[in-house]
């Protein structure tokens, strides 16, 4: 069992017992126990195994119980008996936006609501608007969320899927009859979200590795299992498709099954042009004098059609193939250009970890800096930060930053963008902070115009260093708010205001079909995890692949500079506006 799975488990035990009106400290304790093993920096669930987990702040001896026999038996007798006290449909509830524990248990009490069946039915025939807390307005909203539920039911986002996408592939890289593997189809291609795995193969014994694939701890169910291919359910319903092909396939079967359908049509195509038949075994002639050319990996597809290598990544025929014509294709940025983060919360705020175990886990992951924006005071829900915890925290990192060699926190905040566009601290309050993020938190049912005029005025302030996640969409949970992006760009190009590309898999926005037009219009990127805790510090891996889709290079992203050339960026646009 993954921390993950862990983690899970705690905060749905905590969701029950709520359900069922226990002991809110109780419940407290269990939803504590979530973000311990979620955020904690060592291998927690290893720890759990050898009964290794005492001195861990908030983990009482019940909890590491637990935690013991979720290690070690893969499951939790405890959480097992309290979840068939209730409809296996119930968790449908709270992938509905708006839909908290309180609500569910006034809805589950009430009316009965067990699933989300249910719940259409009561917000439709008007029953769910005579509970107290709800109302017509809110009962309408309701129902657009589960609409957009419905739409997207059969997605999932990369921070889900990603762990899964490891684990299948280090089991079948250890396949002594499996020669080279791959993740083909919308992951490779860093989409924001994927409705299934497409995973390949290069074998000469491919019943052995199927047998293998149907046969992985993370199977819950074999939908068809041939001798070269097999289709199968993980665990939330995630489908998992396996190919095995020969070696010299092998090529053909990647870049075809990489997709997109756009790009493969035209490279086929292109393909012709030459004389040739491409498919997903291979080329074939078409034309007389034309021979079939000897291929060992994908960049010998594209060099015999006259191209540059183009990254799966940009495959979306979006421009990529006539760029790859031309020598013009980006060099695009690599994790390992990444120099720091900002937009990062603490314990001040909502984080799970305080200033200290942040810094020190961003000096452990080699950063040369790290940047700490909790929530300003209007984000009462998240703790935000009045002025004079502001300037504690301050204080704070600056004695910190006297222990750090050749490692900088900078101190930041994000800013709520009120309604009228104007910010939650004053601008004497803003100078004292190495960089600011604004970002909109409330109010997202403005008209697109009003957002857009709300947002630029943010962007018009000296002190306002870059834009946090600029369309406020949650994937799969809550759609974009109405805003004018082209606009925004063209206000931060002209203030040299920096765009954020938040990268926790719950947001990756700005979106990556922006930033090809951010980069032509010269608007800086900066890829933030947003992390509430140390392990969210590693989603930038997210923001990588996203601003690779974007075509974003490392000069086009200010936090893959140096420390003495970032110091000076981040001052940019108040001496640009001076």
């Amino acid at each position: 069992m993954t921390r993950q799975d862990a983690s899970a488990i705690f905060e749905r035990i905590a969701t029950l017992l709520e359900l069922k009106n226990e002991n809110p400290f109780k419940t407290r304790a269990y939803r504590t126990g979530a973000e311990i093993v979620e955020s904690f920096s060592g291998d927690i669930m290893k720890l759990a195994a050898e009964n290794q987990l005492a001195g861990i702040k908030g983990l009482g001896e019940a909890l590491r119980d637990k935690l013991h026999e979720m290690a070690t038996t893969g499951r939790l007798e405890f959480y097992e008996k309290l979840k068939a006290e209730f409809p296996d449909t119930l968790f449908e509830l709270f992938d509905i936006q708006g839909l908290g524990p309180k609500k569910v248990t006034a809805l589950h009490s009430q009316l009965g609501v067990s699933s989300l069946a249910d719940l259409k039915r009561v917000c439709e025939d008007g029953t769910a608007a005579a509970i107290s807390g709800f109302g017509d307005k809110t009962v309408k909203k309701i129902l657009e969320n589960i609409a957009f539920h419905e739409q997207h039911a059969s997605e999932f986002r990369l921070d889900q899927v990603y762990p899964i996408v490891q684990a299948i592939l280090e089991a079948l890289r250890e396949h002594q009859n499996a020669s080279r593997v791959e993740i083909c189809g919308s992951f490779r291609r860093g989409k924001e979200t994927v409705h299934d795995l497409d995973f390949l193969v290069a074998t000469k014994q491919p019943d052995k590795v199927i047998e293998t694939f149907v046969q992985l701890p993370q199977v819950i169910d074999v939908i068809a299992k041939g001798p070269t291919k097999a289709s199968v359910h993980v665990k939330e319903g995630l489908q998992c498709d396996l190919r095995a092909v020969s070696s010299a396939e092998f090529p053909f079967a990647l870049a075809y099954f990489t997709g997109s359908k756009e790009h493969n049509v035209a490279i086929r195509g292109r393909a012709l042009d030459y004389g040739l038949s491409l498919n997903e075994y291979g080329f074939t002639s078409t034309k007389d004098g034309v021979s079939v050319p000897e291929i060992e990996d994908e960049r010998d597809i594209y060099r015999t059609l006259g191209l540059d290598y183009i990254e799966p990544e940009l495959r979306e025929n979006t421009g990529e193939i006539e760029a790859a014509e031309h020598g013009k294709l980006p060099r695009l940025i690599e994790l390992e250009n990444l120099r720091g983060v900002f937009h990062n919360h603490s314990t001040y705020s909502d984080g799970r970890a305080t200033l200290r175990e942040m810094a020190e886990a961003a000096h452990d992951l080699g950063m040369q800096y790290f940047g700490i924006a909790d929530h300003s005071k209007a984000s009462f829900q998240a703790n935000g930060l009045d002025e004079k915890r502001l300037q504690a925290q301050i204080a704070e990192i600056r004695e910190l930053n006297a222990e750090f060699e050749g490692f900088r926190i900078f101190t930041g905040s994000e800013v709520d963008i009120l309604k009228d566009g104007s910010l939650d601290f004053p601008d004497e309050i803003l100078a004292q902070l190495d960089y600011a993020v604004a970002s909109v938190h409330n109010v997202f049912n403005l008209p697109e115009a009003e957002m857009t005029k709300r947002i630029i005025k943010a962007i018009e302030n000296p002190y306002i260093t870059m834009i946090g996640h600029l369309t406020g969409r949650l994937l799969l949970q809550r759609p974009s708010y109405a805003v004018n992006v082209s606009a925004i760009l063209d206000a931060a190009a002209a203030t040299g205001t920096i765009i954020e590309l938040n990268a926790s898999g719950w947001r990756l926005d700005m979106d990556w079909r922006w930033w090809k037009l951010a980069r032509e219009k010269g608007v800086k990127c900066s890829i933030n995890p947003d992390a509430h805790s140390t392990q969210g510090l590693k989603d930038v891996i997210f923001g990588i692949r996203a601003a690779r889709k974007g075509w974003l290079r490392r000069e086009d992203v200010i936090n893959t500079l140096p420390l003495g050339e970032v110091e000076k960026a981040l001052k940019a646009k108040r001496r640009h506006t001076a």
